[in-house]
């Protein structure tokens, strides 16, 4: 009897509702999964709505959450889809909550007493004992959910949700770094379905096989546009470089004897930010960047809570490049159209990021909780064509396994993860 009410308990059911901010308007690209099996999740659609199917438990969860906006656990059973069809879906309101990097730099208020040379070495070297004290020597495993978000002009054209498996070898990777293995299991695309349909109507053309002609003539394969666009996964590239930016006690330790480039300021609730800036440039000028990075502590313990980096980045590329054609059909996506695209060559890049890493704690020790991410750029083409992009991501960890981890074999370490493509409406 008990195993056929459990057989009952878990049998396929819509859920379904729509997702609005604190002033009532939709919130579209919102990521909605069950807590306890993120591959069945879907987004939100221009409107806000959302519905999927899922054979789930009466004691399960869904989770809701989009960049800035604070995440929602909703027990499954509310958002089943009522049996009367008059009813209306079930409204669920995000309350907003900006990225703490902003935070961080609005109350910033420096010290100058805490400035003086000495005493910003004996508080660096503080907070990088405890670093040391707190964070793992052995290997971690993370299971996750990351969302990478694009826009131009205001609209979002697409987002697409992995879910994968990561494991971290401390210090293992170039120059000291931690190392990032990935292994991602699920992935969906979501478009905006007519500009899906834009952009494959001008991949339907001969556009892209008259290019390919053109650099046969020069020697190269006729096929080698379609070849380099599927060499390289770029959604796995996207996914497991957010995972392993913000290597926080690595970029420590490297900048501690950089004293005059540190600041401190105090916070609120016992906090204390520290920040250090950096400019990097290489070939000749050509590349250009600066980062700004603040460890928030705590005031007495000198534990890091949480991690945010401000980076500004502008690239010229003299001659100019070519783009693949994954990259010529993101620009149809942003409302270029077939002729601009053919004689579209890369010469500029600009842009910011920030970045945030939020922490917990597991037996004793600190691992990564979350990852926030939002980049305003420009791409700067032949004829001065400038298209802004921006992309917001967002990385949460579901389950974390501190003990007892071994480092992927390269069989489990991925290439490339088959896509399932989801229309929104």
């Amino acid at each position: 009897m008990k195993t056929l009410l459990l057989i009952f308990s878990i049998v396929t059911t819509t859920f379904a509702g729509r997702v609005i901010d604190q002033s009532g308007a939709p919130v579209s690209y919102a990521t909605v999964y069950p807590e306890q099996a993120p591959e069945l999740g879907t987004a939100t659609n221009n409107d806000g709505f959302f519905s999927f199917n899922a054979g789930l438990k009466d004691d399960d969860t869904i989770i809701i959450s989009f960049i800035g906006y604070e995440k929602k656990t909703i027990p499954a059973k509310l958002l089943q889809t009522p049996s009367d069809n008059f009813k209306q879906p079930q409204t669920i309101v995000l309350k907003e909550q900006p990225i703490a990097l902003q935070e961080t730099v609005v109350a910033a208020k420096p010290s100058k007493q805490r400035n003086k040379r000495k005493q910003m070495a004996a508080l660096l070297h503080a907070v990088y004992v405890k670093l040391e004290e707190e964070f793992p020597d052995n290997p971690a495993q993370y299971q996750l959910v990351s969302d990478v978000r694009m826009q131009s002009g205001g609209s979002t054209w697409g987002m697409e949700q992995m879910i994968a498996s990561v494991v971290t070898l401390p210090e293992a990777g170039r120059e000291g770094r931690d190392s990032v293995q990935f292994n991602g299991r699920f992935c969906k695309r979501f478009f905006d379905a007519r500009k899906r349909a834009e952009a494959d109507s001008i991949l339907a053309t001969d556009m892209l096989e008259r290019m390919e002609k053109k650099s046969a003539h020069k020697g190269a394969p006729a096929n080698m546009m379609r070849r380099a666009a599927n060499a390289v996964d770029s959604g796995v590239v996207v996914h497991e470089a957010l995972f392993a930016m913000g290597n926080m006690l690595y970029d420590f330790r490297e900048s501690m004897n950089d004293i005059k480039h540190w600041t401190v300021s105090n916070e609120s609730e016992g906090e204390t930010v520290l920040t250090h800036t950096q400019t990097v440039s290489k070939y000749l000028g050509f590349f250009k960047m600066t980062f700004a990075r603040h460890y928030i502590v705590d005031s007495k313990t000198y534990a890091v809570r949480r991690f945010s980096e401000h980076a500004e980045v502008k690239v010229i590329i003299p001659f100019g490049i070519k783009l693949n054609a994954d990259q010529l059909q993101m620009l149809n996506l942003v409302n270029m159209n077939e002729q601009q695209i053919e004689k579209f060559r890369l010469k500029r890049l600009r842009g910011t990021t920030d970045l945030n890493t939020i922490y917990q704690r597991q037996d004793g020790h600190v691992y990564i909780l979350e990852k926030n991410m939002i980049t305003n750029a420009f791409i700067v083409g032949s004829r001065k064509t400038e298209i802004p992009l921006n992309i917001k991501a967002t990385q949460r960890v579901t389950a974390l396994q501190s003990q007892g981890v071994t480092p992927l074999p390269k069989s489990r370490l991925t290439r490339r993860v088959t896509r399932q493509i989801v229309e929104i409406y």
